[in-house]
């Protein structure tokens, strides 16, 4: 009998430990505050994204004021078409508003920051953000690093 209750005190145990593994991971993907209401869609084209993903942040002075709804990708152009939900409170950011790909602390997750203009008229639904700036690659930095070191220290040779 003691046996009994001291398994249906386990089985409980773990009941719970696992439903609150599940609540931390629903909770560490944002998917609980993913919603697709009260949202309009505008789109910024970009050369590179890194590695953005979909249900990314959107923030506008650290503030996440929506969220990637979308990637593609245009084949004329060659850039990615990254497709922006913006929460519908947010419904005056002006048309010259600057998109462009951040990194959360030094190797975290990416995200699109939008820095407002000061254009007189608001995006709106199905909008393109004209100017973006790209995601920094750490891989092209340092390439670009070291070909510049190599190449100073060639032409010192030369000397």
């Amino acid at each position: 009998m003691q046996s009994r209750s001291v398994e249906l005190w386990v089985g409980l145990f773990v009941a719970l430990g696992l439903a609150a593994l599940a609540f931390m991971s629903v909770r560490a993907s944002n998917l609980a505050e993913y919603r697709d209401g009260d949202a309009y869609t505008v789109l910024a084209r970009f050369d590179n994204i890194g590695s953005l993903r979909v249900r990314a942040p959107v923030t506008v002075a650290g503030v996440r004021v929506g969220r990637v709804a979308e990637i593609d990708f245009d084949k004329e152009q060659f850039k990615a078409v990254v497709k922006l939900a913006i929460t519908a409170r947010y419904d005056n950011l002006p048309q010259d508003t600057v998109a462009s790909i951040r990194t959360a602390g030094l190797i975290g997750e990416q995200f699109v920051g939008l820095d407002p203009g000061g254009a007189p008229d608001a995006l709106k639904e199905g909008d393109e953000i004209e100017i973006t700036q790209s995601a920094l690659v750490i891989e092209q930095l340092i390439g670009q690093f070291l070909y510049g070191q190599a190449g100073k220290s060639d032409k010192e040779g030369d000397q």
